[in-house]
């Protein structure tokens, strides 16, 4: 009789939702974050508390985040970085591979979810010296750079020239540029660089891609570019030249059109992983992943307002039409 009464409380305790027991009502997690984004303007972060609260994580209550963006200087994460892990976070979570290496470089010990990283498992699993505490995500897929610009000719047939504004200090970004550059040549379009490591930088090299008579501009994604974007989506349609973006931000912005990974969906991974940590998983044994399917969101209003025709089959594939 003990037996079965002890067996029916087992069986009623496993039916429960395991959020509901999962999460120590007794423990408060901590949660370190090198963004590239500030926490109010990141409208991804929402994405991955959203997966916590929903398996009973609380902030405040049980829930911690220690929040960290280097504005717009990817040289300021090696201070954040070491910064977390003085405080001895459970896990770090990154965004980037600059502020991926810098995590890398602070510790050996605290676990880190790479949430978007440009090559995460050569981050990772450098042959020199392999991370084992470094899991996570890839934001970006091969191939996706050529697609960025078959989407700019499919747009602008006559398209001749495509000016590349993007941060060369960033590893990631240099095999983007060199992705950019061939991709352009295939297509008869010439391909100039104009390389932004500072704010001032910005302005500047939209006056020169004008000045150049660039008839498109692709879009770099960095910590300096997410800090100011903005300022990048406001010339863009000043100097009325359609560009094309990695992610969809810009466009929900205002941006003409983007072509890449999810990020809310690499938010919501990376929050399923730092999930799985926090119970007890170690990274080592939470695979490296891609960034999963690429999506297509063209901002139709922007478009009208360049005079932009976009063709109707571009419009039927598109995933978010805005």
């Amino acid at each position: 009789m003990r037996r079965r009464a002890f067996v029916a409380g087992i069986a009623g305790f496993l039916a429960q939702p395991w959020a509901s027991y999962a999460v120590s009502p007794a423990r408060r997690y901590r949660i370190g974050f090198l963004d590239t984004a500030p926490r109010e303007r990141n409208v991804n972060f929402a994405a991955f508390q959203q997966v916590l609260f929903d398996r009973g994580y609380a902030e405040g209550r049980n829930l911690t985040f220690e929040y960290r963006s280097a504005s717009g200087r990817n040289s300021g994460f090696a201070e954040l970085a070491n910064e977390l892990a003085s405080l001895k976070v459970d896990v770090i979570v990154t965004r980037g591979t600059p502020a991926a290496l810098a995590a890398r470089s602070a510790t050996a010990i605290i676990p880190v979810v790479m949430a978007a990283a440009g090559d995460p498992f050569g981050i990772a699993r450098r042959e020199d010296r392999p991370a084992p505490n470094m899991t996570g995500f890839g934001a970006s897929a091969r191939g996706a750079e050529r697609k960025r610009i078959e989407i700019l000719k499919e747009m602008l047939p006559d398209m001749s020239r495509i000016a590349a504004i993007t941060n060369l200090s960033n590893p990631s970004r240099q095999a983007e540029w060199q992705e950019v550059e061939a991709a352009a040549r295939d297509l008869n379009v010439e391909p100039r660089v104009f390389d932004v490591r500072v704010a001032a930088d910005i302005e500047r090299a939209f006056d020169l891609a004008l000045s150049w008579d660039a008839g498109a501009l692709v879009v770099g994604s960095d910590t300096l570019i997410q800090t100011n974007q903005d300022r990048v989506i406001q010339l863009a349609a000043s100097h009325r030249l359609p560009a094309v973006y990695t992610f969809r931000d810009f466009v929900d912005a205002g941006g003409l059109v983007s072509y890449g990974a999810s990020l809310s969906d690499l938010y919501r991974r990376a929050a399923d992983y730092v999930d799985k940590i926090l119970m007890g998983a170690q990274p080592r044994d939470l695979p490296i992943e891609p960034g999963g399917d690429l999506e297509l969101v063209v901002n139709a209003k922007t478009a009208s307002s360049l005079g932009i025709a976009v063709p109707a089959a571009m419009m039927s594939r598109a995933q978010r039409v805005e």
